[in-house]
């Protein structure tokens, strides 16, 4: 894994510190409500300003978390620093030239994702074929091609000559680490390529925070936990309540992963390494968790646990939630394993139309195949306060809240301490 050469200081520093645990502490004594309220108050008030990407506001957000990351004994993902630093490039095509199976290019029949200014592309060496063709599920194909780290090139049948003119978005979900990309319209797969392309380029910066709790044996089987922190910002006008605070999507989940961290970082039993990352820019396109998912091995990850929006009660009411993509691995079965007996239940995402397993910040890596998912109670289909101004602390149950992030944290017992490991999502 490519953080692994960091970890391994972190991991010393670990091993050397002697057990401080406080006796007899258990997931029953772990989270304070006070504790918990005093966190999304702060990340949720008047004063963060929606904590909208690239905005002072959300950088400060930032901070708080880091530090809280740091309070609660967590190391540095790397550089000893908690933000993973990096860029969103929007690139504007200026120029374009050549010709590709010698059929030349315009904008009709050819679009390049790149991050570089200009691009000067010869021969198909060094870049993965691929070919769409008529039978086939374009938008899942799509998914799977926008989520590689390959240079790739793509052979786009002429029965989805719609769809690729829609396909623009994919040059506003670009980082310093997307591979270049070529969409062709052609029924023939791609065998001669010669063509020249040039952008103007933006470069906006943005960061993650993380903070690694290093694992006492399982040291490279890595589990995730994860919220995004960012929000839509206000509504640009003066009258009324113009700020949109973002209190359940996402400062419940944000809070959670910080009680979490706090939590494992007291009992420091866990035999895998444990990851919190905090995610900037899930609003704008998921920015973020793109880009930590491009700089992890997706092999060394044995289970994400994404949390988005867990402060209003489930369509079951208090003591319970829901996990998408239930059915792609095991792992909600071994969650709901770990919590029998008690009042708390878990239950399969009951909204599958909206595709909520593919709209999160788990999506990336469960692309690469990680039991990667979303934990949730909000009802999609009759949330009240959804990028509202009316998301805020006052529509939220605190305590339901609560123990959610109890179960949550007893669910995952046995998957942090080594003992179950759930199946691998399927890659098509």
């Amino acid at each position: 894994m490519r953080y692994s050469f960091i970890l391994v200081g972190a991991i010393a520093l670990y091993s050397c510190s002697g057990t401080t645990k406080t006796q007899n502490y258990t997931a029953d004594n772990a989270f304070s409500v006070i504790e918990i309220s005093k966190n999304i108050h702060y990340l949720a008030s008047d004063e963060m300003k929606g904590r909208k990407t690239f905005s002072p506001e959300i950088d400060r957000a930032a901070e708080f978390i880091a530090a809280d990351f740091k309070k609660a004994g967590l190391k540095p993902l790397q550089n000893n620093s908690y933000f993973q630093k990096f860029s969103m490039i929007s690139a504007k095509q200026t120029g374009m030239e050549g010709e590709i199976n010698d059929v030349g290019v315009n904008a009709e029949n050819t679009m390049v994702v790149t991050a570089k200014p200009s691009l000067i592309i010869k021969n198909t060496d060094g870049f993965k074929l691929i070919q769409i063709k008529e039978t086939d599920n374009f938008s899942e194909a799509i998914r799977m091609i926008s989520s590689t780290k390959e240079k790739t090139i793509v052979a786009i049948n002429t029965a989805f000559q719609k769809n690729f003119n829609r396909l623009q978005f994919l040059k506003r979900n670009i980082t310093s680490k997307t591979p270049d990309l070529i969409f062709v319209v052609s029924n023939n797969p791609i065998h001669k390529i010669n063509i020249q392309v040039t952008h103007d380029i933006t470069e906006n910066k943005l960061q993650n925070v993380v903070g690694v709790l290093p694992g006492k044996s399982k040291k490279n089987e890595y589990v995730i936990f994860s919220a995004h922190y960012d929000h839509i910002g206000t509504t640009g006008k003066n009258v009324g309540d113009s700020i949109y605070n973002g209190a359940n999507d996402d400062a419940s989940g944000t809070v959670a992963i910080m009680a979490l961290a706090k939590h494992y970082g007291q009992l420091k039993n866990n035999e895998r390494p444990i990851i919190f990352v905090a995610f900037t820019a899930e609003e704008i396109g998921g920015f973020g968790s793109k880009y930590f998912s491009e700089s992890i091995d997706a092999n060394d990850v044995t289970a994400m646990f994404n949390i988005e929006m867990i402060g209003t009660d489930s369509k079951w009411g208090k003591n319970s939630a829901y996990i998408t993509g239930f059915e792609k691995s095991s792992m909600g079965e071994i969650l709901q394993q770990n919590l029998s007996g008690s009042e708390f239940k878990f239950y399969p995402d009951p909204y599958p139309s909206q595709n909520l397993f593919y709209r999160s910040d788990n999506a990336t890596l469960a692309a690469l195949g990680v039991p990667a998912h979303t934990i949730s109670t909000s009802k999609m289909d009759v949330e009240p306060n959804y990028h509202k101004v009316s998301d805020e602390v006052s529509t939220l149950d605190l305590d339901n809240m609560t123990h959610i992030i109890k179960a949550i944290a007893t669910s995952a017992q046995s998957i942090i301490n080594g003992k179950s490991t759930p199946t691998r999502v399927a890659v098509k």
